[in-house]
């Protein structure tokens, strides 16, 4: 027993004194409660500012909504609210879409009204617009649904910009209803003079049919023209709710610029075909009027190659300076001799797409060919193609170390091309780019062991 006391004693003269223990105890409530006060004035998560409501309620289920500011709080359910109207309309749109099909198109072809020919002339590609808007509205909703499912009740991991790049290959499919719709108006118009039973038909369905809210054919056959010229403002509202950090922002940014530029075409085309009407029309502004010619460019280029718009990567395009040199020596003479020429540049890259299921399908499959396709700059309004595509699987491109502003592209057992950009580091990534393709694709590789140099004149070839 004697023992055990004196260990007590020994214990408690060699630890911690009643003085220093009541020291580290005010202490450790000194840091608890400064660890208060941060909380209570803890950066919001969103802005980083530090005017938090005091409320710290740890249990609280909606934990993240109190890391945020007032501000910010109100900017998220604004946010949500503008990705919800996005979908919503998107949803309503497909609807209007349906009845086209399921009580105007269906019904007028099942009784003979009008002979497929008319009815391609009235209802032009709706079947594509229909297929488009039922895969974005699917993929959209399994991005609310699981958004809502994993406990994201503001939706701010729902990135609309960049689902709408993906689906970028509907505006295409837009512009050309867009494009046909006066026509279909006027062909509706005369047929309805001149059938009597689709008089009948379009009157019964207007007054009768529930389905059609007492709207006619034609109301509705407006859908898709609404509909693609209210994307910009949609995008608008939710761009403004985001903050430019979220990982969408730049995404959003790019959707509205591609769809406004796209609408600026439609209108453009709508005026050389000399229609009355117009869409909205948009703050004209010299990046708006640079994409309205690309978008001429890359339908030129789609024309000349003849692939599916669906499989079609435009991986670069800009202008770049083009030289032909007459015996392909040029890297002797130096790039000093040569004539160079304006001209548009775009490389195609066609994949095959793996799945057709979900947007994993957006990731591309193998890639099946690349081209250069070289347009001269525009002329009398028109694009005109310098020479048919330089197919990337029959060329080989290779940089001389001696002058490197240029690089070289020669078609196999035909010609040569000398390309480079005003800028060098822009030469050096079309350079990079090109070649990357020409030796994915090149079957040269196989017999050549992949050394280019072995089929060039020069010796100065970079690995």
């Amino acid at each position: 027993g004697t023992r055990t006391k004196s260990a007590d004693v020994e214990r408690a003269d060699s630890g911690i004194g009643q003085m220093p223990a009541r020291k580290w105890r005010n202490r450790a409530s000194e840091a608890l409660s400064s660890l208060q006060a941060w909380e209570a004035h803890r950066p919001c998560t969103d802005c980083g500012e530090r005017d938090l409501p005091v409320e710290t309620d740890v249990q609280n289920c909606n934990q993240r909504r109190a890391d945020l500011c007032e501000k910010c709080r109100k900017r998220r359910t604004e946010r949500k609210e503008s990705v919800l109207e996005f979908v919503n309309t998107e949803a309503s749109y497909g609807e209007d879409l349906r009845i086209i099909k399921e009580e105007f198109y269906i019904p007028m072809q099942a009784a003979g009204l009008l002979s497929q020919e008319q009815l391609l002339g009235i209802f032009s590609n709706i079947q594509e617009l229909i297929d488009l808007n039922e895969n974005f509205l699917e993929i959209l909703q399994e991005e609310i649904d699981q958004a809502f499912d994993q406990g994201d009740d503001d939706l701010m991991t729902v990135c609309i910009g960049e689902i709408f790049l993906e689906f970028v290959n509907m505006l295409p499919a837009f512009q050309t209803y867009c494009l046909q719709q006066s026509s279909s108006v006027n062909m509706l118009n005369a047929l309805e003079k001149e059938k009597e039973l689709l008089r009948i038909f379009l009157n019964v369905s207007q007054n009768d049919n529930t389905a059609l809210r007492r709207m006619n054919l034609r109301s509705f056959l407006m859908a898709p023209l609404q509909r693609v010229t209210k994307y910009p403002l949609l995008l608008s509202r939710i761009i403004k709710a985001t903050t430019e950090y979220h990982p969408d922002h730049g995404s959003l940014r790019e959707a509205k610029s591609r769809i406004e530029s796209h609408l600026e075409h439609i209108n453009m085309k709508t005026k050389q075909e000399g229609n009355t009407w117009t869409l909205r029309s948009f703050r004209q502004d010299s990046k708006k009027k640079r994409e309205v010619i690309n978008i001429e460019m890359r339908e030129t280029a789609l024309k000349t190659v003849g692939w599916l718009r669906e499989e079609t990567r435009f991986v670069m395009e800009g202008s770049l300076q083009l030289a032909q040199p007459p015996d392909g020596q040029w890297v002797k003479k130096g790039s000093k001799t040569l004539k160079f020429q304006n001209m548009q540049v775009l490389l195609l890259v066609n994949m095959k797409r793996v799945s057709e299921s979900s947007l994993e399908s957006a990731e591309p499959g193998p890639v099946k060919d690349a081209v250069l396709v070289l347009i001269r700059d525009k002329n009398n309004g028109k694009f005109h193609l310098l020479r048919e595509p330089l197919r990337l699987s029959n060329c080989i491109v290779s940089t001389d170390p001696d002058c490197d502003d240029t690089f070289e592209l020669i078609e196999i057992r035909r010609e040569a091309f000398v390309f480079r950009d005003s800028d060098r580091a822009r030469t050096h990534h079309w350079f990079r780019q090109i070649r990357r393709y020409s030796r994915e694709l090149g079957s040269w590789k196989k017999r050549r062991n992949a050394l280019p140099n072995i089929m060039i004149s020069t010796p100065h070839t970079r690995p």
